[in-house]
């Protein structure tokens, strides 16, 4: 039976306070020495709890790790409960909002090994391809500086705008040099495109909110994200100073083992691409 923690945001308002109250005096290589415990690993439900619960089910226990795997609904807590202590570590991110994240916050989260890239695709309930959009049509875009840049690169690619010369991670709509269709752009959290379908023309939405949300991108999306040279592969994060914490170790070994490239691969059926 899996042992899953589901995690809200509002259930760790007091962890996030004592993050805000520590923050100011943290010293950057005050990492966690004790490895004696489980090892507390925060993730969004699908397809990162997913893949973190295969692990748990069925590798864990020959390698000699103690997993425990906690569910977030949002792209903030994860990170700050890493920082301050409240989990050991977390899978969710990619490289461009970690730096992002940690520049305006002040936090030390790295990277430890890449796992998977869930590709960033354009739905919509009402039309079934981009050229069938009208003109001034919806769409949703996830309204976080990384995913949003994402996204309106995704439909550049695609011809149904064009951004500015030199824009780069940080585009808003502000940046679009030219709109032919006239679309209007609707600024949501990223766990609410999905669920903004019903309202908009389209939305991009975020591969595992995708799958949550019952989409499959592989064959539901309109347009859907490049995996080639892509720096949006999903990793394993800790605080600075804990990559080499034996419990990570194990973990990033058997993230990356050919079990759970197998265990993608039938499961997500190209929704979810093994980045190793």
């Amino acid at each position: 039976m899996r042992n899953t923690a589901k995690i809200t945001t509002a259930a760790l308002a007091v962890g996030a306070l004592t993050f805000g109250l520590t923050a100011c005096g943290s010293d950057d290589s005050s990492a966690s020495s004790d490895t004696s415990g489980p090892l507390v690993v925060a993730a969004s439900p699908t397809p990162h709890a997913e893949i973190l619960d295969y692990v748990k089910d069925h590798l864990a226990k020959k390698a000699g790790l103690d997993l425990e795997v906690k569910e977030f609904q949002d792209y903030i807590v994860p990170n700050t409960a890493t920082e301050d202590g409240s989990v050991d570590a977390n899978y969710f991110q990619n490289q461009p909002y970690l730096d992002d994240f940690n520049k305006k916050r002040g936090t030390h989260i790295v990277p430890v090994v890449t796992v998977h890239l869930e590709p960033l695709g354009l739905y919509s309930h009402k039309v079934k391809s981009v050229d069938a959009l009208k003109t001034g049509a919806t769409v949703a875009l996830p309204n976080d500086t990384v995913n949003e840049a994402r996204a309106l690169k995704l439909l550049a690619g695609k011809g149904l705008i064009t951004l500015k010369d030199g824009v780069g991670t940080e585009a808003t709509p502000q940046d679009i040099a030219a709109n032919p269709k006239k679309l209007t752009f609707k600024e949501v959290e990223a766990a609410q495109t999905a669920r903004s379908l019903d309202d908009v023309d389209a939305a991009v939405v975020n591969g595992n909110y995708a799958i949550s949300s019952g989409l499959k991108p592989a064959t539901d999306a309109l347009v859907l994200e490049s995996a080639k040279n892509s720096p949006y592969g999903n990793f394993l994060a800790v605080k600075e100073g804990n990559q080499k914490d034996p419990r990570v170790v194990k973990l990033a070994r058997l993230l990356t083992s050919p079990e759970v490239k197998k265990f993608i691969e039938t499961k997500y059926q190209g929704s979810v691409i093994a980045s190793f």
